[in-house]
């Protein structure tokens, strides 16, 4: 409705207009070959898939394209898909998801170069460097083992009869030399998955994965597409010897994110935070004076660490190892693995420290010392006893038979 006084149109029908404006232009966007968009699908027919672009545009792309290998198709109407623009015809703009296997994709592949659009092959067989990989219709391209996947290649034979998808990352001789990179592939979706993930994880989060390999230093593991590494010293509390007897891969394992490096593409993970911490009860379960049994976890100049619990070490002091006599090291005493009785002098929970010291009688080898004491003293007061009363053994003697007569 236009203002009676100015015969204009009113604010509110000019906002309106601007509105459908910007729609109209937004649905005639020119798009360009190889350009990626994310569309609804509309409509489905025996063979074209409908695509809406916004506004009134509508795009089209092969139903075999988003078929399985039954022949089933694996989307429906009101589904959302990936798809890279190829060319446009009397306003009708055709798609892909892929540049396919059958014939009508030949005539795409140099599109497809130009313009880093994924293309589908069969890896065929190994040849010298690489793979031969057949492409569109009988089109044959090249693709060197370090360009087939993310990692070293250990058996080539595994990948033959395989279907990947792959850039065409050199097209000549009017495409009768292709070379093809399936890597490069994964690492355009690794980027987008870290894309996403970065908006997503925080350090101190928890998160579930799945253990893809175990190393010696540590444990990768699978989180959506990227990899963590669990270090050996955050698989559990206590010492661990093989984390192979904790965990194997495939195992699915819940973690706390520990560090995040985006630049280095390092993430650190650790079980360890996902159990409870034993040193937040020794103040309770350790008590000042009591002795406790534990096992020498490793040997230092100034000590020796004893292991309580997995995850709690107390200390005995080089000091209190010798009992009375000076050593040059706990080594002198002691040995790692073995197990001993401690007595615990005190308890610092806020600083993960435990003082501990020998009990008085601790152990054989303390109760040896005693004997041989025992022993020395013993042949001390047979030696030193008067010829005239006779050795120590004669005073007793005689004296059980007086006590004999008596009764």
């Amino acid at each position: 409705m236009n203002d009676e006084r100015t015969n204009e149109p009113k604010a509110s029908e000019m906002e309106s207009f601007e509105e459908l404006l910007e729609q109209n232009l937004a649905g005639t966007e020119r798009l360009k070959p190889g350009q990626m968009v994310e569309a609804k699908i509309v409509d489905i027919t025996p063979d074209w898939i409908f695509l809406d672009l916004g506004g009134k545009s509508e795009g089209y792309l092969d139903v075999k394209e988003l078929m399985d290998s039954e022949g089933q198709l694996s989307v429906s109407v009101g589904d959302s898909v990936t798809a890279y623009f190829l060319s446009s015809r009397n306003n009708e703009m055709l798609f892909t998801t892929r540049i396919g296997r059958g014939e009508s994709g030949r005539q795409f592949l140099e599109q497809a170069y130009r313009n880093r659009i994924p293309v589908e092959g069969q890896v065929e067989k190994e040849v010298k460097g690489g793979f031969q990989v057949r492409l569109a219709g009988k089109t044959r391209a090249f693709c060197p083992f370090s360009q087939m996947g993310m990692q070293r290649i250990e058996n080539p034979g595994e990948y033959e009869g395989r279907h990947l998808s792959f850039i065409i990352t050199e097209y000549g001789e009017k495409g009768r030399n292709i070379i093809i990179s399936n890597r490069a592939v994964m690492e355009e979706e690794l980027r987008k998955k870290k894309e996403e993930l970065r908006g997503t994880l925080q350090e101190g989060m928890r998160i579930k994965g799945k253990v893809t390999s175990v190393q010696k230093f540590g444990a990768f593991v699978d989180l959506d597409g990227i990899q963590g590494l669990i270090p050996i010293s955050e698989m559990c509390w206590g010492r661990v010897e093989r984390i192979s007897d904790h965990i194997s891969p495939g195992d699915e394992v819940e973690v706390v994110i520990l560090h995040l490096d985006w630049e280095k593409d390092r993430i650190s993970l650790s079980m360890k935070a996902t159990l409870p911490d034993p040193w937040d009860s020794v103040q309770k379960k350790y008590i000042e004076g009591a002795t406790y049994s534990g096992v020498i976890a490793r040997l230092a100049k100034f000590g020796a660490f004893v292991t309580l619990e997995d995850g709690v070490d107390g200390l005995v002091h080089i000091s209190k190892l010798g009992r009375g006599r000076r050593i040059n090291h706990p080594s002198d005493v002691v040995e790692e693995g073995q197990r001993m009785d401690v007595v615990v002098e005190s308890v610092d929970a806020e600083n993960r420290r435990i003082s501990l010291a020998l009990p008085v009688s601790a152990g054989e080898g303390e109760r040896g010392a005693e004997k041989k004491d025992d022993e020395e003293y013993h042949e001390y007061m047979v030696d030193t006893a008067s010829p005239s009363m006779g050795t120590l053994g004669d005073i007793l003697k005689n004296r059980m038979k007086d006590e004999t007569k008596k009764k």
